[in-house]
């Protein structure tokens, strides 16, 4: 039995031992088994007469067999087989509501994510001399130079073997890309892609063949850029990263301007994306920072000379943080951004990109928008088809549970059709696929069904309230707006946390101020409901007219729903106009013994009124899905889950867009330049919290509500 393969012994150990409860064990490499129990059952010790194995397993709470298993052979035999037995539990996965958020194909539009007319070819660049890459030593159409990054990288004490490895060192780091590009005159968008860390001799740039295929059939270029070289055991590269795309920027301006070149005045330099994934997806930020400065913040004697024309950066998955110039995060301005991160990321295991997209500033008034879309079900490595679904190397298979991840080929056509549409949007001003990026249910004919959580913000948006200015609960962001809150139970500002917790130095929260809002509209001793809680906002008087809103402004908010419940109203506390305390604001609120259905699909009404006191209300489901945090499972091991993450889930805000002409079609007689409140009032379910943020106006392209879900 002890040379079964594991798969037999571990289906035999189901359909023998019903009674045993996920019970397991990993292997090393070198063969060595060391008991492992997920779960255990309920049952005493084992007898006198048992192996000695089995009473020190007991010992140590390792494993505890139920009543039937008083034999010392049934105990020999079980132990015999646990070495070689699979530990997991089962599948857990939340509730999916895809069949009806994404039941309809509203956008009527060629799905982005499809090949376009062009014929593709694909060519390499390089230094020619490669020792470990045939493909940039030996079919290198265009040689390139290298270049000097011995002030942004440092190979510390494995300087000699890399260097011995690769065959150069960081003075001469090489310049090298694998080109996807269209048949034609031109001049097409360039879109650089770069590779996150993995392991430096598993080549990571062809990994993105399936964009460069797509991309280059529908009118782009596309260049994977190799960054193998500062891959592996390294720290404290990401800023080269960034600095490494901006160099290749300046390879495809010279391919550009030579006249002997086969790309001569075929690349638009005006109309130029960076793609980045894991560290890559950092360095696309740092690159987007670098771009408009003159010289290394780390070093000044390290000159900057770029200023290209970088319109959009696209981040997957990425990391935030790992490079801190003078100690604070890097900020961007006036650029694109757009961040995606799946649930089930088993490397990067919070949505880090959120810290970038509250970051992104626009403060031109060009047409410009940031979106971020969280992925259920998809992982880290799965974007990339040379990384795949093991986000922890080979032996993923036994830390994490791979049973939850939607498969490779459904997450890479997500990412397709966001990419696609994001670079037709920003490089080529196609406002077709606007609508998309406000409201994600209008393609649900193109999406894999899967649940998506999605924030929206264009250069329009005016803020009421950010909850960044200032401790006073009552004061908004712009001068003069002020809140109130009615028969709240809960009302205080705080940071939201991220659900990783193994490195709180850059990993502890969203880096996002927000306000928690919780209500019961149960009176205590009492069968009926006192008045609906509510939390408004108050508008200073002359701001409507200032703003000029009218039916083609928007309110935009976001607002995340959390797991809390407050208990009921006491009779005589009506007003709830005190903040109620908390020593953690991250962790979405503290438990309650009330018993509403936790899986029922919450809701609360948006209401704005004029200073004639026309009311009107919208319900916020209308224009999203409103839903709890959704959970999910990332380890084989519940005990490692629950010692590793602060939740079983991420707490993220969803992004509202509502038309104020839906406010006027409510209530007629609404005056929009006379709006003096805007708020939330909790009517639609009994009892909940909610964190809410990012409140305020926009006057967004019309095009983006030119589809919209009924």
């Amino acid at each position: 039995m002890v040379g079964a393969s594991t798969e037999r012994s571990y289906r035999f150990i189901r359909r023998k031992v019903p009674e045993w409860v996920r019970l397991g064990g990993l292997l090393d490499r070198g063969g060595r088994g060391h008991l492992e129990c997920c779960a255990r059952a309920s049952s005493g010790p084992p007898p006198s007469n048992a192996p000695p194995l089995a009473h020190f397993a007991w010992r140590r709470k390792v494993l505890q067999p139920s009543d039937f298993l008083r034999t010392t052979g049934r105990w020999v035999g079980i132990l015999a087989l646990i070495p070689f037995a699979g530990c997991r539990g089962p599948l857990e996965l939340a509730p999916s509501d895809a069949d009806d958020v994404l039941s309809r194909q509203l956008l009527e539009a060629p799905d982005p994510g499809r090949r376009g007319p062009h014929e593709v070819r694909t060519l390499y660049y390089g230094s020619g001399s490669d020792r470990n890459r045939p493909e940039y030593r030996d079919s290198v159409t265009y040689v390139t130079e290298p270049v000097d990054a011995s002030k942004l990288v440092d190979l510390g004490s494995s300087a000699d073997s890399r260097n011995s490895y690769w065959g150069f060192e960081p003075d001469r780091f090489p310049l090298n890309a694998r080109v996807w590009y269209p048949v034609g005159d031109g001049p097409f968008p360039l879109v650089l892609v770069v590779h996150g860390n993995h392991n430096m001799r598993d080549f990571s740039d062809p990994g993105y063949d399936y964009l460069g295929e797509l991309l280059a059939s529908r009118g782009y270029i596309l260049a994977s850029v190799d960054m193998n070289f500062i891959n592996g055991g390294i720290r404290g590269e990401n800023d080269a990263r960034g600095w490494f795309l901006l160099q290749h920027v300046g390879v495809w301006k010279r391919f550009n301007d030579d006249d002997a070149n086969l790309f001569h005045g075929r690349v638009d330099m005006e109309r130029v994306a960076l793609i980045g994934h894991s560290r890559g997806g950092e360095a696309v930020g740092h690159a987007a920072a670098f771009n408009r400065l003159d010289r290394y913040p780390d070093d000044a004697s390290l000159d900057f000379d770029f200023d290209y024309d970088i319109r959009a950066i696209i981040a997957i998955a990425p990391v935030d943080g790992q490079y801190l110039p003078t100690n604070r995060f890097v900020p961007v301005e006036n650029v694109n951004y757009m961040v995606f991160h799946g649930s089930h990321d088993g490397d990067v295991t919070s949505f880090h990109g959120l810290r970038l997209y509250k970051r992104v500033r626009f403060t031109d008034e060009q047409p410009r928008l940031k979106t971020a879309v969280w992925v259920y079900r998809a992982n880290h490595g799965q974007w990339n088809t040379v990384w795949g679904a093991h986000d922890n190397g080979p032996r993923s298979g036994r830390i994490l549970d791979l049973r939850a991840l939607m498969p490779g080929e459904d997450q890479r056509r997500f990412a397709e059709i966001y990419i696609s549409a994001f670079l037709e949007t920003t490089l080529r001003d196609d406002r077709r696929y606007l609508p998309m990026f406000r409201d994600h249910r209008v393609i649900g004919g193109w999406l894999p069904k899967t649940m998506y959580v999605t924030r929206f913000q264009t250069e329009s948006f005016r803020t009421l309230a950010d909850y960044e200015e200032d401790i006073d609960v009552t004061s908004g962001t712009h001068p003069g707006v002020r809140m109130r809150g009615d028969s709240l139970s809960t009302w205080r500002e705080g940071r939201i946390g991220l659900r990783s917790s193994n490195r709180p130095e850059t990993s502890a929260s969203q880096d996002n101020q927000a306000v928690w809002l919780g209500w019961n509209n149960r009176i205590a001793g009492a069968d009926t409901l006192g008045p609906a809680a509510a939390y408004t906002i108050v508008l200073p008087a002359t701001l409507a007219a200032e703003w000029d809103l009218g039916p083609e402004a928007s309110l935009e908010l976001s607002l995340a729903v959390t797991r809390a419940t407050p208990g009921p109203r006491s009779g005589d506390d009506e007003s709830g106009d005190d903040p109620s305390e908390s020593d953690d604001p991250g962790d979405g609120g503290s438990e309650s013994g009330d018993e509403e259905d936790d899986d029922a699909p919450p809701d609360l009404s948006i209401v704005a009124r004029d200073a004639n006191g026309a009311v009107a209300s919208v319900r916020l489901s209308r224009y999203g899905p409103v839903r709890r945090p959704l959970e999910m499972r990332v380890l084989r091991r519940r005990d490692l889950e629950d010692d590793r993450f602060a939740n079983l889930f991420e707490l993220l805000l969803q992004s509202y867009s509502i038309p104020l002409a839906d406010f006027v079609e409510a209530a007629p007689g609404l005056r929009l330049d006379e709006l003096t409140e805007v708020g939330l009032v909790f009517d639609r379910t009994v009892a909940g919290e909610v964190v809410l943020d990012d409140v305020g106006f926009a006057r967004m392209d019309p095009a983006y509500t030119a589809v919209r879900v009924p």
